[in-house]
């Protein structure tokens, strides 16, 4: 792809028929893999908003941009930060935000964040059909336009459709996806529902609009190597499966060649293999190592941890942390409203991560956050916002390490130089785990998985994840096995949501000082971590006891009821009250984040009444240490 004197990549003839289309077209397009599509929006909304002719240009604040994932959201406003011209202001968000953000728009007084994803958006749903969207302060947009389309399934999938149907009179839109990339139906649990919802979405733009216009983007961009280009030839096959039983069978065979082209590329023994992991401690590409499911991306990472390999363990989409510097900017001045230039200099004594600039920030939290009846940006409402788990997704903290670990579905949407998959099982393996596999899923998964790199496509074998399992009601994963009496726990995950965020971690004078200093200079992700037990008194009924977070003999904060909880189902088996672990230890910091409760909790604790303050985000496998007493008995 060439590019222009300013550094943009020119279009090709069949981008640019989607660029240059009215606002009050109906466009629907098919974008396979590497395709430009990315490249194609970010032209697409710079034609809406800098068209020369002033009469069919629309604002920035007249698009709504909405995608499946905080990655997808990232990698769009990122290129709309290099590349956009007038664009640049536009905010794109997931389906999941932007229905939070009407909800509470519409109901003031609810608080929706501690409501279940799935009923915020059946609620969103509700309230679009009710005119939410026409009294929002936002409007009625002029174009939405919709990436990632293949996935949406079920609720979201109605959402969307009842936005686009309710407005189709006064807005036009662009629908983004590919059929073949399509690997978020296990969210719909009913599997004859299930096997129709894939290009549902697509058909009812097809049917519900005459005079809807459909583009194909067929060039591909991504692949650099003929091996990695062979897997492209997969998705016509992967859109046109039939339903049915007779999908099994085309899937079956689709999925088997697939595998069969990844084993015939380049592999590496193990994970734990020397020469693999030095490659990776000294690699200057983007590296991805990519998983089926969670339980392998757990033992994958906790093996690399183990082995001094610096890298990131990709976050499930709805794990919205807020970067450290927030905090940093917030506490710095006492003022409700801050104007821009103040914000500007606010800003001069923080480092702000790779990808983020002082203009773009002021305009993401303009977009959010804006003072009443002033031009400054209202602070106090930023604090409500990281409360309300709404604070922007394009301003979160990018993945900087040069190697990622990620399931397959995390990894949708974005592209790396080298990918390793894990050997995925056969089919007959597949039938063997379960009773009937849904093939088709798991051929479109590994198409994902093989069409990620740019330049070389790797296998490597799973490592051994039979101990690891989830607990009944839930999705965390332990690590357990049969014992000389009994299935005992062994290990436990730690992940986002494990730390208390009501009120701020405290050191031995009671207040929090020392500690916030100490999370600034001190703690770095991939450091070693402690989740000790404080004492032995359960917290609650179905809660473990207390345990507080040590780095090195440093207290940096506690764990949340969430954890309590999941670790008393965990450890409860009989009828007896469970015997707690001393400890879980090996567990990392995967980052110091922006947490915020009440200006009374941060005033408390000797920080002022900002109300945020800065939070331990940990990740990991964690092992069991118990009383010696249970060692001996076990």
């Amino acid at each position: 792809m060439t590019h222009t004197s300013d550094d943009r990549p020119t279009l090709t003839e069949e981008q640019r028929a989607i660029v240059e289309r009215p606002w009050d077209a109906r466009v629907l397009v098919t974008a396979g893999a590497g395709a430009g599509k990315t490249h194609t929006m970010v032209g697409r909304l710079d034609h809406l908003v800098g068209h020369p002719d002033p009469e069919e240009a629309v604002s920035a604040d007249e698009l709504l941009v909405l995608s499946f994932s905080r990655a997808a959201v990232r990698e769009l406003a990122d290129r709309l930060r290099r590349h956009g011209g007038a664009a640049r202001t536009v905010r794109p968000r997931t389906f999941d935000s932007w229905a939070l953000e009407l909800l509470a728009g519409a109901y003031p007084d609810t608080d929706w964040s501690t409501r279940p994803f799935d009923e915020r958006i059946r609620e969103a749903t509700a309230a679009i059909e009710k005119g939410a969207v026409e009294s929002s302060a936002a409007g009625v947009p002029a174009h939405i336009v919709v990436d990632e389309a293949q996935d949406l399934v079920g609720d979201r999938r109605n959402m969307v459709e009842a936005l686009i149907d309710v407005h189709r009179e006064s807005a036009g839109f662009t629908v983004v996806g590919d059929d073949a990339q399509f690997v978020y139906g296990f969210q719909v649990e009913d599997r004859g529902e299930r096997d129709l919802e894939a290009g549902r979405f697509f058909d009812w733009v097809r049917n519900s609009f005459d005079d809807h216009e459909e583009h194909h983007l067929t060039r591909n961009f991504r692949a650099a190597s003929g091996e990695v280009r062979r897997v492209l030839a997969f998705g016509e096959e992967l859109r046109s499966l039939p339903l049915g039983a007779a999908a099994q069978v085309a899937a079956e065979d689709v999925y088997d060649r697939l595998r069969s082209l990844l084993m015939d590329q380049g592999g590496f023994p193990s994970v734990d293999d020397e020469l693999f992991l030095a490659s990776l401690r000294t690699t200057q590409d983007r590296v991805a190592i990519l998983t089926r499911d969670n339980r392998q991306a757990l033992r994958v990472s906790e093996i690399l941890y183990e082995n001094g390999v610096e890298h990131a363990l990709r976050r499930p989409t709805r794990d919205r942390p807020v970067p450290a510097w927030v905090a940093d900017l917030l506490t710095r001045t006492d003022a409700t409203t801050v104007s821009e230039s103040r914000f500007h200099t606010l800003l001069e004594s923080i480092s702000l991560p790779e990808g983020n600039e002082p203009t773009g920030a002021w305009r993401a939290l303009r977009g959010v956050a804006a003072a009443r009846g002033s031009q400054g940006l209202d602070f106090g409402r930023i604090r409500q916002l990281i409360q309300q788990d709404r604070f922007p997704e394009d301003l979160a903290d990018p993945v900087t390490t040069r190697v990622v670990v990620s399931t397959v579905h995390r990894a949708k949407g974005l592209e790396f130089d080298r990918v390793i998959v894990l050997t995925p099982p056969t089919a007959a393996e597949l039938r063997a785990i379960h009773d009937e596999p849904d093939m088709p899923a798991e051929a479109r998964g590994l198409y994902v998985a093989m069409t990620r790199p740019r330049e070389e496509l790797y296998h490597l074998p799973s490592p051994w994840v039979a101990k690891l399992r989830k607990i009944a009601a839930g999705d965390r994963i332990y690590r357990g096995g049969l014992g000389a009496k009994r299935w005992q726990r062994s290990g436990v995950e730690l992940r986002g949501g494990d730390v208390d965020h009501t009120v701020p971690p405290r050191d031995a004078d009671g207040t929090s000082v020392a500690v916030q200093a100490y999370l600034r200079d001190e703690v770095r992700p991939g450091d070693l971590i402690e989740v000790r037990q404080i004492h032995q008194v359960m917290m609650g009924e179905g809660q473990s006891p207390p345990y507080e977070i040590l780095h090195g003999d440093h207290v940096i904060g506690e764990v949340s009821d969430t954890f309590r909880r999941d670790l008393y189902r965990i450890l409860k088996t009989g009828r007896k009250e469970p015997i707690w672990p001393l400890a879980v230890a090996g567990c990392r910091v995967d980052a110091v984040v922006t947490a915020a409760g009440t200006p009374a909790a941060s005033n408390s604790a000797g920080l002022g009444l900002r109300g945020v303050w800065l939070a331990p985000r940990i990740i990991g496998l964690g092992h069991l240490e118990w009383p010696a007493y249970e060692e001996s008995a076990e």
